[in-house]
C-alpha cells in the first residue's frame, strides 16, 4: 500500500501487508473476496480442511459427551475433565471451524464485523478452556499417582471445581478484546478472526495483551504439564526400578512414557505455532510476511478439536469401549470394567 496507509487504521480490520491502493476500505474482508492475498485454490483447500475439522471434531466430541451421559461408569473425576475438554472442542469446531469453512469457501468474511468479534471471542474462549483442561488433566494425574498431598483424595467435586476454573479463567482471558484491550479482527487470509497481533495503536494496547496471553495462557499451562508429567514419569520409573523383575510394571512404565510424550507433543502442535507467531509479530513490527503462512497457526489451533480427543479420549479404554458399543461395533464395556478403577485411581 502507499505511504499514507499508516494514517488509515480501520476500526474493524487491518491487512498487515503492502497493498497498491489508497483506499483500504475497498479491500475490506467484510465486503470483497480477498483474492489479492492468495489464489482461489488456497482458499478452497483451507475450506475443505475446515470442513473436515468441523465434521470429525463435532462427531468425536459430541460422542464423548453422549457416552458420558449414557454410561454411569464413565462419570469419574478424570472423565469429567475429559468431557470439559470435549465441550470446549465442540465450541471451537461448531463455531470456529464451521464459520471458517463458510468464509474460506466465500474467500472473505461474509458474516460481517459483529460476527467476526463473536467468532473470535468464542473460539478464543473454547481454545483457552481446552488448553487449561489439558493442564488440569496433567495436574489431576500428578495428584492421583504421585500423591504429593499424602492421603488427599481427588474426588468428582474437585474435578467439577477445576472445570469451573477453566471456564472462569478463560473468560477472563478472552473477554478483554471486547472491551478495548486489543480487539478481535480478521487474521491471516482474513477469513477467520482472532486477537489483533498486528497493529501498535495505543488505543488497543495490543502488545501487552499478547504478552498476557503468552504468559498466562501458554507458558503457565505448558510449565504445569511438563512439571506434572515429569514427576509422573519419575514416580513410575522408581516403581519400575523397585520391581525390576515385574514385566507388568515395566510395560506400564513404557506405555505411560509413550503417552506422556504424545500428550506433550500434542499440546505443542496445538499451541506452539500460534504462540510463536504472535511473539514474532510483536517483535517484528512492520516486517512483511506471507499471510498464507499466517493462517497456519490458526488452523493448527482449530485442528486441536480433532487430535485432542484422539489423544485423551480414544486412548482411554473406558471411552473407546463405550463409543464402540454406542456405534454398534462392540459391547466391550463389561470387558473393560475391571480396568476402570485402575485407570482412575
Amino acid at each position: 500500500m502507499r505511504a499514507n496507509r499508516d494514517m488509515e487504521l480501520p476500526e474493524d480490520f487491518w491487512i498487515p501487508i503492502p497493498l497498491d491502493t489508497n483506499n483500504i476500505t475497498s479491500l475490506s474482508p467484510f465486503l470483497v473476496p480477498q483474492d489479492h492475498l492468495a489464489g482461489s485454490g488456497t482458499f478452497y483447500a483451507m475450506a475443505a480442511f475446515m470442513l473436515f475439522i468441523f465434521v470429525v471434531g463435532t462427531f468425536i466430541n459430541a460422542l464423548t459427551v453422549a457416552c458420558t451421559a449414557q454410561n454411569k461408569k464413565l462419570r469419574s473425576h478424570l472423565n469429567y475433565i475429559l468431557v470439559n475438554l470435549a465441550i470446549a472442542n465442540l465450541l471451537v469446531s461448531c463455531v470456529g471451524s464451521f464459520t471458517a469453512f463458510c468464509t474460506f469457501a466465500s474467500r472473505y468474511f461474509i458474516f460481517g464485523p459483529l460476527a467476526c468479534k463473536i467468532e473470535g471471542f468464542m473460539v478464543t474462549l473454547g481454545g483457552m478452556v481446552s488448553l487449561w483442561s489439558l493442564a488440569v488433566i496433567a495436574f489431576e494425574r500428578w495428584l492421583v499417582i504421585c500423591k504429593p498431598l499424602g492421603n488427599f483424595v481427588f474426588k468428582p467435586d474437585h474435578a467439577l471445581a477445576c472445570c469451573a476454573f477453566t471456564w472462569v479463567f478463560s473468560l477472563i482471558a478472552s473477554a478483554p478484546p471486547l472491551f478495548g484491550w486489543s480487539r478481535y479482527i480478521p487474521e491471516g487470509l482474513q477469513c477467520s478472526c482472532g486477537p489483533d497481533w498486528y497493529t501498535t495503536n495505543n488505543k488497543y494496547n495490543n502488545e501487552s495483551y499478547v504478552m498476557f496471553l503468552f504468559g498466562f495462557c501458554f507458558a503457565v499451562p505448558l510449565t504445569t504439564i511438563i512439571f506434572c508429567y515429569t514427576q509422573l514419569l519419575i514416580t513410575l520409573k522408581l516403581a519400575a526400578k523397585a520391581q525390576a523383575e515385574s514385566a507388568s510394571t515395566q510395560k506400564a512404565e513404557r506405555e505411560v512414557t509413550r503417552m506422556v510424550v504424545v500428550m506433550v507433543v500434542g499440546f505443542l502442535v496445538c499451541w506452539l505455532p500460534y504462540a510463536s507467531f504472535a511473539l514474532w509479530i510483536v517483535n517484528h513490527r512492520g516486517q512483511p510476511f506471507d499471510l498464507r503462512f499466517a493462517s497456519i497457526p490458526s488452523v493448527f489451533s482449530k485442528a486441536s478439536a480433532v487430535y485432542n480427543p484422539v489423544i485423551y479420549v480414544l486412548l482411554n479404554k473406558q471411552f473407546r469401549s463405550c463409543m464402540m458399543k454406542m456405534l454398534g461395533m462392540g459391547g466391550g464395556v463389561d470387558e473393560e470394567s475391571n480396568n476402570i478403577s485402575k485407570e482412575n485411581s
